[in-house]
């Protein structure tokens, strides 16, 4: 008996040694930026979406309009240390039949839309409640710490639930898909309440192979739909014009072709 007892003592310890170490919130957030494209995706500098959408009211269940075009052009700020402020540069296009409905954007300085300059207080609430998943980017950074939660799903999908805080002190709530390490969720505090991202119907644009998009961003606020984003192509790293960000020259700049 003695020499089967000691017999298991090593086969017992080998057992120990195999078992993979628990990930922690930093962990899981660095294999998502490789899942996501690794270093390119990290350090992106410009980013350009193109397809449709679906938005809803504040009551119903019918659309309120479904635009046959949504594009959105980012130029990003390498230096980001706020989750939820507006940063780099933005511009969005919502058309529908080739008509404008609606386009905003973010010079780095100022807020715009189609009938001009927004004032600044405006302007920051308005980004509080849209900026927020691009920290993500940024999560290795000095400063930022974290925090591993309790697991959950997200649309079905199995997740590890992450606390992202920046060195301001804001937190974002990220879901990390567990088999595929795909960023399914991200949530957040707005003016408009709790705001919630999730992402799905991934594809991986043919130039960069590594780099994987959402195809499908659905976005609610205090748990109820407000808009779904199903994007189509996706072009990272191409030049963008500096007036296609800046009010004076909107017009010259409306990509409303259908997607």
């Amino acid at each position: 008996m003695r020499r089967n007892a000691l017999t298991l003592v090593p086969i017992a310890l080998l057992v120990a040694a195999s078992s993979p170490a628990p990930l922690d919130g930093k962990a899981i957030l660095a294999r998502a930026t490789e899942a996501a494209g690794g270093a390119e995706w990290a350090n992106a500098r410009t980013l350009i979406l193109r397809g449709r959408a679906v938005f809803w009211g504040d009551k119903g269940e019918v659309p309120r309009s479904s635009p046959d075009t949504y594009v959105m052009y980012r130029a990003f700020d390498p230096d980001r240390q706020a989750a939820h402020n507006a940063e780099g540069k933005l511009r969005i296009i919502v058309a529908d039949k080739g008509k404008l409905s609606f386009t905003v954007g973010f010079d780095g300085q100022d807020t715009w839309n189609e009938k001009g300059i927004i004032p600044k207080p405006e302007a920051d609430k308005y980004w509080a409640s849209n900026f927020g998943f691009g920290i993500i980017r940024h999560a290795a950074k000095p400063g930022f710490s974290a925090e591993r939660l309790a697991d959950s799903n997200v649309d079905g999908h199995a997740a590890y639930m992450v606390r992202l805080i920046d060195p301001q002190g804001t937190v974002s709530l990220f879901g990390i898909d567990q088999k595929s390490f795909a960023i399914r969720m991200v949530g957040f505090s707005t003016p408009r309440g709790w705001h919630v991202r999730t992402y799905d119907n991934f594809f991986r644009p043919k130039a960069m192979p590594k780099w994987l998009q959402a195809g499908k961003v659905t976005l609610t606020y205090n748990g109820v739909k407000q808009n779904e984003i199903h994007w189509r192509s996706a072009e990272i790293n191409a030049p963008i014009a500096p007036d296609v960000f800046n009010f004076a020259t909107a017009k010259l700049n409306l990509d409303i072709k259908p997607q």
